[in-house]
């Protein structure tokens, strides 16, 4: 009898055990699944009222640079509220477009490269959703001079940078050349015409958002990339393009210090990012 009720008790330990275990695995499962739940980054800055939630968010190696955050925060502060006015404004006139909740926007600022341990290119990135027919992306970038901490241009690496010069006019045509095979790779060649390359001019403000590329060299940029959102230079279905622009490319129109920080070439796996 005394070995009967020991069997039963130990039968009963280990079903309990079991069903322990079968309930941490489901948990386990559950949390390998929905990882995006448990990874959501908490904004730097945010704002949420009837007519828009709105939020900011900072990489963890743009928050490093204390000088480097607060430049982002502060940008990042103001477009807040200015999207937040406009939002209220809408919605006071009109309401009806309001029904099912206020706008949605997103920031985010993430490093793309450090080069020299001095030049950092930052890509800015934003979502937007109205209620229209879908949702609007936009694609900036800035470059941030650590030594001196502050913006600057890409003007420093080069001889000249003036409107229609050379400089720009040889960018130009390496940039359209690379887009025609981005466009080929996605099949859309159909797209690759003067009509919608049009709105990438030889100005330092209207040729696109542009990067230091990271490169197979340490320390050192393998060239420019150029950053078009949606409707840029292709239809919204097109989604955006980066364009690359190798700096042997850009070698006769470089300043001692544009020597200085180009060389290499661009990692593959930049390339397959699309970044």
């Amino acid at each position: 009898m005394g070995t009967d009720v020991t069997f039963h008790r130990a039968t009963a330990r280990a079903g309990l055990l079991l069903h322990t275990i079968a309930i941490l695995s489901t948990i386990a499962a559950i949390s390998t699944a929905s990882p995006s739940q448990a990874a959501d980054p908490k904004p730097d800055a945010v704002i949420k009222t009837k007519s828009i939630e709105a939020r900011v968010l900072l990489d963890d190696k743009v928050k490093a640079d204390a000088a480097l955050a607060a430049d982002c925060l502060a940008e990042g502060k103001k477009w807040l509220d200015k999207n937040a006015a406009e939002a209220a404004a809408s919605r006071k006139q009109d309401p009806q477009f309001f029904k099912d909740g206020g706008w949605d926007f997103e920031r985010k600022y993430a490093i793309r490269s450090v080069v020299a341990d001095r030049y950092v290119s930052i890509l800015r990135n934003d979502y937007m959703d109205t209620h229209g027919a879908h949702p609007n992306s936009d694609a900036n970038t800035l470059l941030w001079d650590k030594a001196d901490n502050k913006r600057i241009s890409i003007r420093p690496f080069f001889t000249e940078t003036a409107d229609n010069g050379p400089t720009l006019k040889a960018m130009v045509k390496a940039i359209i050349a690379s887009l025609k095979i981005e466009k080929r790779k996605r099949d859309t060649s159909e797209t690759a015409t003067d009509e919608w390359f049009k709105g990438v001019e030889p100005s330092l403000l209207k040729i696109g958002a542009v990067t230091l590329a990271p490169s197979t060299e340490a320390g050192k940029s393998s060239g420019l990339t150029f950053h078009y959102p949606p409707y840029a230079v292709g239809p919204y279905a097109e989604g955006e393009y980066v364009a690359f622009v190798p700096w042997e490319t850009l070698k006769p129109y470089l300043t001692a210090e544009g020597t200085r920080i180009f060389g290499g070439a661009r990692p593959k796996g930049d390339e397959d990012d699309g970044q």
